[in-house]
């Protein structure tokens, strides 16, 4: 499978190997874990994020690894999104610091 992901409009499409989200199910668990008790996201504090708020919370770790150049860590933190968000066809990750306005383009919702 392949997530696109775009940065400051250049899109980055990236590569989850087969059967990836599976095998990474106990760290994604361990994820979900970490954020159940509340995430500062931007400016606010989330008592309990949602499914698209651990998205937009994974998709900055996503840009961090990629600032980076991890690209195992890239691939690990857009698994963890098609994991929870099947349908998801992009994610358009905020840069000016707000990471609330990360997008998560899904089916035909956005």
């Amino acid at each position: 499978m392949i997530l696109n992901v775009t940065i400051n409009e250049h899109s980055y499409p990236i590569r989850i190997p087969d059967g990836m989200p599976e095998e990474a199910a106990s760290m994604f668990a361990r994820m979900d874990a970490d954020m159940d008790r509340g995430w500062q996201m931007s400016r606010v504090w989330v008592d309990r994020p949602d499914s698209r708020q651990r998205c937009q919370i994974v998709a900055d770790r996503l840009l961090t690894a990629m600032e980076n150049h991890n690209q195992e860590l890239a691939t690990m933190m857009a698994a963890y999104i098609v994991a929870r968000m099947p349908d998801v066809r992009e994610v358009v990750i905020d840069t000016s610091g707000d990471m609330t306005q990360t997008q998560i383009e899904r089916g035909d919702q956005t």
